[in-house]
């Protein structure tokens, strides 16, 4: 029975010894790697900025505002406001807005001029189905068939054509199409309207599938 029990004891310190180095080891790798990832984020966010927005000569990461909001009594990040300006004269801003989509949550920054029309946008990141979905990423540039460049949501708000609106839906993918609108038209708002309406969360919202939407 002894033996039986140092072994035991022997098995327990080896796998306490384990954990340890493995956990030991994952730090080292998190630690070794949190530089270079965070210098790739920003060269994507730069790279999406300069894509989105007019021409500028200042920082606008450095300038960025920050709205929170809350669910479920938690905060989470609502919008990223980014400031551009050209030899200090403000010309316009991009937005970082989400939404929910088809497969998951879809992240997008939208640019906009001094007067609130639509300069570019980039699809930061989504969860749609390859083919379908994804197809957000070009599908309402300049010249595409679901064009939204030169648009002001101020004027019109952008609506899917099946919803009675002016935009054409990504072919076979209606809910994927409402939730990217739906993140433009929230990042008019928090563009338009400011740190204090946005905050409040009265611009946030979720997608809903409709009955009669498109299935991806």
């Amino acid at each position: 029975m002894k033996k039986l029990e140092s072994s035991l004891k022997n098995m327990l310190l080896v796998l306490t010894g384990i954990t340890a180095i493995s956990v030991a080891l994952l730090a080292f790798v998190n630690e070794l790697t949190k530089e270079p990832i965070a210098e790739a984020n920003m060269r994507t966010l730069n790279a999406a900025l300069s894509e989105v927005l007019p021409e500028y000569t200042n920082n606008p990461v450095a300038e960025a505002d920050t709205i929170y909001g809350e669910k479920g009594g938690k905060q989470f990040i609502q919008f990223i406001i980014y400031p551009a300006k050209n030899d200090g004269q403000w010309i316009g801003s991009a937005v970082q807005s989400t939404s929910l989509g088809f497969g998951g949550e879809l992240k997008v920054l939208v640019g906009f001029d001094a007067d609130g029309n639509i300069y570019n946008y980039s699809l930061l990141s989504h969860m749609e189905t390859p083919g379908l979905g994804s197809k957000a990423d070009i599908w309402f540039k300049a010249g595409e068939k679901g064009d939204i460049v030169g648009m002001n949501p101020g004027n019109t708000m952008l609506v899917v054509t099946k919803d009675g609106g002016q935009i054409d839906a990504i072919t076979a993918s209606t809910i994927t199409t409402r939730a990217f609108l739906n993140a433009v038209n929230d990042a008019y708002n928090a563009f338009k309207t400011g740190e204090s309406d946005a905050s409040s969360g009265a611009t946030q919202k979720v997608v809903e599938p409709a009955d009669d939407t498109i299935s991806e």
